[in-house]
């Protein structure tokens, strides 16, 4: 019996090839779209997980602002872990990590750089689940000057042979020498902390260039990451509150918290973070895309099925009166669902896997679709099935319930009832589209004001030099030669001008420092905001085109700078002076120093559009953290800029014949955090266009059997003299109609949406009234394509071939 079903539904599917390539194909596209987004989704949500990360939470600071605490700083000081070990039975073990940025490694002639170099406590592999691919875990972080190397970073220094016992030099500041006692596997791509390599806790003890405050555990200096392993049936709450309670830095404007490390990728957006996170924001938008593509396909799949169902009334009246039980037709109907959807499936899948190396390169990630993959998804891949079976129950209860008589009489019409689903299905494809249609051109909108938007300073041609010097100097001899370097750089074509500085907009928090408490001009003293700060030469605010409102730059090579500041608006208003002018030679103390404003800058975008106006002073200092380079455009343009950064290298190792040379255009480096939301845009754009393409595919089906179903009465109208414009009118109003009340539904949803992803930024555009209306025009632009070419074939056929068989 079952194969008798097998093999009428495959003759119904070729033989309606039409309406078989429709729903396959917006079947595979919508299950092939679902599939990649939330590939991408699991990868995301599944940051920081590993056997026991459900037990692992981080310390972070929190600030008073006003009468209540805010979210601060992702580093603490490196008393917290032992303190919390102590005092909460709770906490069974901690790890600290000191974050070295930008070291060199080597090893005889071979010199290698690494970003993700750090400092961390012998607990961080029981606390991190990690092994050991060579070495002892109970030993390998254990002795000052050990260090364990990631698989790819010993491979580098090493090649094939056993780097277990070798000595390397690790340049960061003093340089160290450094005995490999360990090689482990390489981290996960999508962990918040990224690791090239491990030295033991103990090395920094032996530092002379860092703060003595950071080699002793103390309640100073809070630049520590730390993480604890709690007990797995910890009261996490109440664990939460006597932390915060507590006040062991006896500081009553500040106070540590706990979040759990699974929660850091894209829940915690904090000075100081690790790495840049991602956005729980956009993975939500992103799987609503997902589900509104694949129902907008099962709903394809209803539409057209119920549609075609009245052409097969006859065929089901004769399959009634010859004895075929309800039972047997609706599993006739599903058979033929699930044989059309296996199709799509299998069609869907195949187009996963070809497109997937370029969906990796799009989204930036390694992400896989293999048997591991799949069993992540396994879920997902249910509820596809489970819809699909759905999906084709409908149809298939339809046309189980049509009365033989009424069927063979070719008088089986929609129901009401039915035709009021059929209506529902479409408005909600048409509102589905139009949502689709109003995010893409307000996350368009947003992206493009954020990439236009003035800064406040003027990023272009400038080029951030930097590098490690490998041979052992002391910090006045290294100024000196960085104001050599200067000096040789100036007298290159292409140059207009140079300086040094400890960060620029765009570095992050990398190289900032920040404080809290500080006595105002008045006398107030407040501890409540966090002010950040940088050392840059005379010349900086210049090269770096940022406007002065007040005073003016330190003076060069000037004693009275060491006590000088220029500071931005939001500093003054923050310490009580409205007018940039008043704030001239008045007087701040932080520090234990009193420092003279002597400028008052424009504010400008340090951290980003994505980020509120932070208030930011600038203390006078020879720095050799960033080489800032302008160039001249029509110069550079001329000669080339890859012929201009060979010239400047060349300078660069004259002066620094043992170092590493690395260069970064400033403008590049501001823009890239915002990769991620263009990267959104993009993937809002694509989806959003396999959303539309899918709903015009129904569209298309749908309006195609209309039109069948009213060749007829098309003919009469004709014969009668309807012109073409009125049949066409008579095919299209309705479609007009749904589309009008599918946009006032969606407005409203639309409108809360977006304008939660815009809370993400700090600095955004409007939702404009022209959204709304463009994107209405623009579906009902779509319908009216999809709708009417169609309809104007059947406007436009022979009457008499209409109704000769009448």
């Amino acid at each position: 019996m079952y194969n008798l079903y097998f093999k009428i539904a495959i003759r119904y599917l070729l033989k309606n090839k039409r309406y078989s390539f429709i729903n396959i194909l917006g079947l595979a596209i919508g299950v092939a779209s679902f599939i990649l987004i939330m590939v991408y989704v699991n990868y995301e949500n599944n940051y920081d997980k590993f056997t026991g990360s459900e037990n692992v939470y981080r310390v972070y600071m929190d600030y008073k602002k006003g009468d209540h605490f805010i979210q601060g700083d992702a580093q603490t000081y490196n008393m917290a872990g032992p303190t919390f070990e102590k005092e909460f039975p709770e906490v069974l073990d901690y790890t600290r990590f000191y974050r070295l940025d930008k070291t060199t490694l080597k090893i005889k002639d071979k010199v290698i750089e690494e970003t993700n170099g750090n400092v961390a406590d012998p607990s961080y592999f029981e606390i991190f689940n990690q092994t050991l691919l060579k070495g002892d875990l109970a030993t390998a972080l254990v002795e000052p000057n050990s260090i364990v190397l990631t698989e790819t970073v010993a491979a580098k220094l090493f090649g094939n042979d056993n780097p277990l016992g070798k000595t390397i030099s690790v340049f960061w500041g003093d340089p160290t020498l450094a005995t490999v006692t360990g090689i482990m596997k390489d981290i996960p791509e999508n962990t918040h902390f990224k690791i090239s390599y491990l030295l033991s806790y103990t090395t920094m003890k032996g530092w002379e260039a860092i703060d003595e405050n950071q080699k002793i555990p103390n309640w100073n200096n809070n630049v520590f990451y730390t993480y604890l392993k709690l007990s797995p049936n910890a009261d996490i709450t109440a664990l939460r509150k006597k932390i915060i309670e507590s006040d062991f830095e006896d500081d009553p404007d500040e106070r540590h918290n706990i979040e759990p490390i699974e929660d850091i990728h894209l829940y915690s957006n904090k000075p100081y973070e690790a790495e840049l996170n991602g956005s729980v924001v956009r993975v939500k938008f992103l799987t609503a895309i997902a589900f509104i593509i694949l129902i907008l396909s099962w709903l394809n799949y209803i539409n057209l099925s119920t549609t075609k169902s009245l052409e097969r009334a006859k065929e089901i009246g004769i399959r009634k009166v010859a004895g075929a039980q309800k039972q047997q037709l609706i599993i006739q109907s599903l058979l033929e669902s699930i044989i059309l959807n296996m199709i799509a499936i299998i069609m869907a899948i195949t187009i996963t896997i070809i497109i997937l190396p370029l969906y990796n390169s799009f989204t930036g990630k390694a992400l896989t679709f293999e048997l591991a993959s799949l069993i992540n998804i396994l879920p997902i891949l249910g509820f596809i099935l489970l819809g699909m079976m759905l999906a084709g129950l409908y149809p298939a209860m339809l046309l189980s319930n049509y009365s033989p008589s009424k069927a063979l009489k070719g008088k089986i019409r929609t129901s009401a009832s039915g035709l009021n689903i059929r209506k529902g299905l479409i408005i909600t494809q048409f509102l589905a589209t139009i949502v689709l249609l109003i995010g893409t051109i307000v996350v368009t909108k947003q992206i493009n004001y954020i990439q236009k938007q003035p800064i406040g300073s003027d990023l272009n041609n400038i080029v951030a030099i930097h590098g490690e010097i490998l041979n052992k100097k002391s910090d006045s001899l290294l100024i000196q030669d960085f104001t050599a370097l200067s000096s040789e750089i100036r007298k290159l074509s292409m140059v207009k001008d140079v300086t040094t500085t400890q960060t620029y907009p765009g570095d992050g928090y990398e190289n900032l420092s920040s404080f809290m408490g500080i006595t105002h001009p008045d006398g107030t003293e407040e501890g409540n905001v966090v002010y950040y700060n940088y050392r840059v030469e005379s010349n900086y605010f210049d090269l770096m085109d940022i406007e002065f409102l007040a005073g003016s730059t330190f003076l060069p090579n000037s004693k009275r700078n060491d006590r000088n500041l220029v500071i931005n608006e939001k500093f003054a208003k923050e310490v009580g002076i409205a007018n940039p002018k008043a704030a001239i030679n008045q007087k701040v103390k932080f520090w234990d120093v009193e420092w003279n404003i002597i400028g008052v800058i424009k504010n400008y975008h340090h951290f980003g559009l994505k980020t509120p106006m932070q208030p930011v002073m600038i203390r006078y200092g020879k720095t050799r953290n960033n080489l800032l380079v302008k160039l001249d455009p029509e110069v550079a343009s001329t000669i080339g800029y890859q012929n201009s950064l060979s010239q400047l290298q060349n300078v660069w190792e004259e002066v620094f014949p043992e170092s590493t040379f690395n260069y970064t255009f400033i403008n590049k480096k501001f823009q890239a955090q915002y990769e991620e939301d263009t990267k959104f845009s993009e993937a809002f754009k694509v989806f959003t266009a396999l959303a539309i393409f899918i709903a015009a595919l129904g569209l298309f089906g749908l309006t195609s059997y209309t039109c069948i179903q009213r060749k007829k009465e098309i003919g009469i109208r004709k014969v009668n003299g309807a012109s073409i414009f009125k049949i066409l009118k008579l095919l299209n109003i309705d479609f007009i109609k749904w589309v009008g009340i599918a946009f006032i539904i969606a407005v409203p949803i639309a409108w809360y949406a977006m304008n939660s992803w815009l809370e993400n930024f700090a600095v955004k555009t409007n939702i404009s009234w022209w959204v709304f209306i463009l994107a209405g025009i623009m579906a009902l632009g779509i319908t009216l394509l999809t709708v009417s070419w169609q309809s104007f074939m059947a406007a436009n056929g022979n009457p008499v071939d209409a109704l000769r068989d009448e």
